[in-house]
């Protein structure tokens, strides 16, 4: 059996906020921006990678949640306890720098950890931790 990674969803509470970090800042590109039912779903993903796609969603994507639902979900992302992705860099440093300085939310510095990676965490606008590894060498 052999089976690939499509696409994987974050929650965004600002379509646009999100778009400003993941393409402006990230330098993803935008592969689509749907809308339906007043709610909206952009695909973005790197250009070195067009077979993985990151689904920027709604928080709650379906349109049947009930209230009480929807208050947990937006009071998770407030704590930033929501998970995000990790994304792979072939150097940690430099991407925390760039990330830093167009305003990102750093979480934790680069360090290298005992696993085998050097690698740093953000927050993206809607709270969502996301982690920046690049392998050590051994």
């Amino acid at each position: 059996m052999d089976i690939t990674l499509s696409q994987c969803f974050i929650a965004v509470d600002d379509h646009d906020k999100a778009l400003a970090f993941y393409r402006d800042i990230l330098g993803l590109e935008v592969r689509n921006d749907v809308g339906f039912e007043g709610m909206r779903w952009v695909t973005v993903g790197s250009p070195s990678q067009p077979d993985v796609n990151i689904v920027l969603e709604p928080p709650v994507a379906n349109p049947n949640a009930s209230p009480a639902d929807k208050k947990a979900v937006a009071e998770l992302m407030a704590k930033g306890l929501m998970r995000g992705v990790i994304f792979a860099t072939e150097d940690c440093d430099a991407t925390f720098e760039h990330i830093q300085a167009a305003g990102g939310e750093v979480l934790q510095e680069p360090v290298d950890q005992p696993y085998g990676v050097r690698d740093c965490a953000f927050r993206d606008p809607s709270g969502n931790m996301l982690r920046f590894t690049q392998p050590r060498a051994a």
